[in-house]
């Protein structure tokens, strides 16, 4: 089990949730939950863009997970307009964190309607030291709940995204750099759509330069 990525079910709140998961062979191995894109749009953890950000943490010597919300695969109960996936996704950090309860660190990241339930947990659990969202869709999501944003993270999208204007994401770039003492890094990949169809080296390049960077200053 050490080695490789196993299939688990996590009691959440409206039945067991599928999950995978990667357990670190390195002591006190950082934490990471990554959340997938919208369950009525066909969002799966095993979706490309997930899955490519659990091998990059996997690949940074991180104890990982991703984890299909209710009514998703294998997962129980049905979809729950955002309210009951923040739920779930806070199910899945508390096994996370009992599975690796000497972890160093503990980050949270999030794809698409992923990346609104990773940022609303992170304002509810202080222990999150670092997040990464991936193509946020603030002309569909309120982000308001931000102020202030309590830790520093990587905001990834697509110069090319055809869900979201770049007038939205400059907006919420410039409601989050005016916050003292936390360093949100925002990267555009210039030929990047919503989902990174063809870029997702690129993605993940960017990825694995902010993850190896930011876990070793802990």
């Amino acid at each position: 089990m050490d080695n490789k990525v196993v299939e688990t079910f996590i009691p959440g709140p409206a039945g067991r949730l599928e999950a995978k998961y990667y357990k670190s062979k390195k002591k006190t191995s950082p934490i990471s939950l990554i959340l997938h894109p919208h369950p009525q749009y066909g969002g799966t953890m095993n979706n490309k863009v997930v899955v490519e950000t659990f091998n990059t943490f996997m690949e940074n010597e991180f104890s990982v997970c991703r984890v299909n919300f209710r009514g998703v695969g294998k997962s129980d109960g049905e979809f729950d307009n955002g309210q009951g996936e923040l739920a779930d996704a806070a199910a899945a950090l508390d096994w996370v964190e009992r599975e690796n309860f000497d972890n160093s660190q503990c980050w949270i990241a999030g794809f698409s309607f992923g990346s609104l339930i990773a940022m609303q947990l992170l304002m509810r659990r202080p222990e999150i030291n670092r997040f990464i969202i991936i193509s946020p869709q603030p002309n569909v999501y309120d982000f308001s709940f931000l102020s202030p944003c309590p830790t520093s993270g990587l905001i990834v999208c697509g110069k090319k995204d055809e869900l979201v204007s770049s007038s939205s994401i400059d907006e919420l770039k410039n409601k989050l750099s005016n916050q003292k003492g936390i360093n949100i890094n925002f990267e555009q990949i210039v030929d990047a759509n919503h989902f990174f169809s063809k870029s997702e080296d690129h993605l993940k390049k960017s990825l694995n330069k902010y993850i190896s960077k930011e876990s070793a200053l802990f």
